[in-house]
């Protein structure tokens, strides 16, 4: 029996200094040094302008003003740089195969299923 999952993005809508609203879904999220920061990219409901989509990854810092919690560039270039690499690694984990090679139990190729062949 196959069994359907539900996936609800996390979703977020930032404006830019220029007041324009756009939706971003979190694709993960890390603490370092101190600090919490979010990887993030351009959402939309409609797959077409997905695929269409530059596939930008958007990198944030949070920052409190006041009691609001707040997602702001960084300015840093080697914070951003060390926070970038961070994630792109984070991410490339997530999406690695099962290395399987096409010989998975469950006959998709790169399933991430998790069977291993010896």
């Amino acid at each position: 029996m196959s069994e359907e999952l539900d996936y609800t993005p996390d979703l977020y809508t930032l404006v830019d200094e220029e007041g324009k609203e756009q939706t971003f879904e979190m694709l993960d999220a890390l603490e370092c040094d101190g600090e919490r920061y979010f990887a993030l990219v351009p959402y939309s409901e409609n797959p077409d302008e997905l695929l269409e989509s530059d596939g930008d990854l958007v990198i944030l810092k949070s920052q409190i003003e006041g009691e609001e919690e707040i997602l702001a560039s960084i300015d840093d270039d080697a914070e951003f740089d060390k926070i970038g690499a961070m994630f792109m690694k984070r991410i490339e984990e997530m999406f690695e195969d099962c290395g399987c090679e096409g010989d998975c139990d469950c006959g998709d190729e790169g399933c991430d299923c998790g069977c291993h062949h010896e």
